[in-house]
């Protein structure tokens, strides 16, 4: 197999057929076409199958699917192993709402000057998604919340603490102080979607004071929460540093939640899949970040 055939491959599950993935290559789709018959040849097993107008993945093109991914990880790896350690090539960051809002426009500004040879793509996600997305080498490192498992990181990813985030409670101007669960007046949790870790943080505090949301109404944006907050919909939990990029509104009151503290925003990436683009990054997220202790080692369990 060469690199190029499983770049072909790649595509052509990514784009969803042949025609997006050779427009994404910028080759004509019958060399498309043709280097997935060769590559089908060499293995000796069909890697798609069509389903109507639809390329599907046969359980051969399943199980090859992530060896190429890896494959081509490490082939990007050892391209910046060899190169000059000047930081270049493509560097992909997931990282949460709240980071790109509140932390990352003036470091990527000084990012981009600093190193205008990288080309910079950000996605945004909940954090169970981008540790997925690193996992599968669909980003290159992500920002994410300490996920509340101890476990969650196993063998399989390296991490740094960036950055330190108190979580505080939105309610409606005038609703009273909140010490307990009980507190809360309103019955209903505004919250990002399944996978956010400040929603399962703040879930969990409300369990272990026995008692649970009635319901929780998904949004995907602080502006809109902060909106619904105001207009009396619920309530909300967020990083006290993403309210000073929100509208001032004198219709809301913030809570400081101290049972569950603050939570360090990670850094993360697969072991042993790194490049100079990346540590330049690193280097500057840990400069201007706000953890004390920003080692490696300090995380535990890593």
């Amino acid at each position: 197999m060469d690199l190029a055939a499983l770049t072909i491959f790649r595509a052509v599950v990514r784009e969803n057929g042949v025609t997006r993935a050779a427009a994404k290559l910028n080759r004509v789709q019958s060399n498309v076409t043709t280097r997935i018959k060769q590559l089908e040849e060499q293995l000796g097993t069909e890697l798609f199958i069509r389903d109507g107008r639809r390329l599907v993945l046969t359980p051969a093109g399943e199980t090859l699917l992530p060896y190429a991914e890896r494959l081509l990880a490490l082939a990007d790896e050892a391209r910046h192993a060899v190169k000059d350690a000047r930081p270049s090539g493509r560097l992909r960051l997931g990282t949460m709402e709240s980071v790109a809002a509140s932390r990352l426009p003036g470091l990527l500004a000084q990012y981009h000057q600093t190193w205008p040879d990288v080309s910079l793509e950000l996605e945004t996600g909940t954090s169970r998604k981008l540790i997925d997305r690193v996992r599968e080498f669909e980003v290159d490192a992500a920002l994410t919340a300490t996920p509340p498992d101890p476990a969650w990181h196993g063998d399989l990813f390296e991490a740094v603490p960036v950055f330190r985030e108190e979580l505080v409670m939105l309610t409606p101007r005038g609703h009273r102080p909140i010490h307990h669960a009980s507190d809360i007046a309103l019955s209903t949790l505004i919250a990002f979607e399944q996978g956010c870790a400040y929603r399962i943080y703040i879930e969990k505090w409300y369990i272990e004071h026995g008692i649970r949301p009635a319901r929780v109404l998904e949004l995907g944006s602080y502006h809109a929460m902060v909106a619904c907050v105001a207009a009396g919909a619920g309530v909300a939990v967020a990083p006290r540093s993403v309210l000073a990029l929100l509208p001032e509104s004198n219709d809301i009151a913030v809570h400081p939640l101290d049972e569950i503290g603050s939570i360090d925003t990670l850094l993360i990436w697969r072991r042993g899949h790194f490049s100079s683009a990346l540590n330049a990054l690193r280097g500057m997220l840990i400069a201007s970040g706000n953890v004390p202790d920003r080692s490696v080692e300090a995380l535990a369990g890593l």
